[in-house]
């Protein structure tokens, strides 16, 4: 079977706090590490999804709408569903990366990194179907 969760991935929290939320993949850990063995990935995610907008808001409205609320966070690959989407956003490795879960400042710097990668990403109009709620 070939390795197909790979950084740039989209796919599916399936348990805990962010249940239900689409993630972006930023860097995958097949094999695990020494604290832990199992199969991870070091994903940033959207939770809480942007607004419905429309052409008569103005400005204001459009921007307080077009909020995104990100997190990062190790999940465990069993609570991971891939899907056969790939988004290409460019988030900054030396700001997200495991030694962020060490700090809480550096904590709060990541998921902010997140947060403004995927905002200019929504503002750019691809990728629509990952800034949309999971309807289930």
């Amino acid at each position: 079977m070939g390795k197909f969760m790979k950084s740039g991935k989209v796919v599916l929290v399936l348990n805990g706090r962010f249940a239900g939320r689409k993630a972006v993949i930023v860097k995958n850990y097949d094999d695990g590490t020494s604290e832990k063995p199992y199969g991870h990935a070091l994903v940033a995610g959207i939770d809480r999804y942007p607004r419905k907008v429309t052409k008569k808001m103005g400005k204001k409205k459009l921007s307080q709408r077009s909020k995104i609320k990100s997190f990062v966070r190790v999940v465990n690959y069993n609570h991971l569903m891939p899907t056969r989407y790939s988004v290409d956003v460019n988030i900054d490795k030396t700001v997200v990366n495991k030694d962020a879960f060490r700090d809480p400042g550096k904590r709060r710097k990541a998921r902010r990194e997140a947060k403004s990668k995927f905002e200019e990403r929504y503002k750019t109009g691809k990728n629509k179907w990952f800034f949309q709620k999971l309807r289930f």
